[in-house]
Formats: C-alpha cells, sequence, structure tokens
C-alpha cells in the first residue's frame, strides 16, 4: 500500500499540522500518509497532533534537514469534518 504525501517543506507550525489534519479527513482508517516537514517542531507537534486525533504515529524520523512522519489513519473523519470523540484514558473518566 502507498502513503499520501503531504509535502509541508518550507512552512512553519501550524502548517504541516493543519496540512496533514485536512489530508487525514479525507482519508479512511488504514490508510498512510507520508508527512515531509522541515519545521523543527514537528518532532513535537506530530506526536501531540497524533494522540489528540486518535490517529497512529507509525515513524518520525530525520533526513538530511528534515524530518519524514508516517501516520497511520486509524480514525474515521465525522460528517461535519472533525474527528469523533477519543475514549478516555484507561482509568480516567470523561471529565478528566
Amino acid at each position: 500500500m502507498s502513503a499520501r504525501v503531504v509535502d509541508a517543506l518550507g512552512s512553519w507550525c501550524p502548517v504541516p499540522i493543519h496540512l496533514i489534519d485536512r489530508a487525514a479527513r479525507r482519508r479512511a482508517p488504514g490508510d498512510l500518509i507520508e508527512l515531509l516537514a522541515d519545521d523543527p517542531m514537528i518532532e513535537v507537534d506530530l506526536p501531540a497532533w497524533c494522540h489528540s486525533s486518535g490517529n497512529e504515529l507509525v515513524e518520525l524520523r530525520r533526513d538530511g534537514d528534515g524530518w519524514v512522519g508516517l501516520v497511520a489513519v486509524t480514525r474515521a473523519a465525522a460528517r461535519d469534518g472533525h474527528a469523533p470523540p477519543r475514549d478516555p484514558a484507561p482509568g480516567r473518566s470523561a471529565t478528566g
């Protein structure tokens, strides 16, 4: 299976996350998205986005002066374009 490539090279926070978020909303669960970025904050931002969106960070690695992130889409977008709410972490209530 090939990954959809999102080229965010030359853009800075929050643009790379907006681009991958938009791409993930258009993909089906099980699809892969490869993010190319040279914003150094992607090392923090991409794992945080995956956690909050419910998608899976498969890989994040340095590639020369940039980063390559591989994300597996695991959450289907709702009809309004927003991801469904995540289940609370084990041992936590829905209110925190």
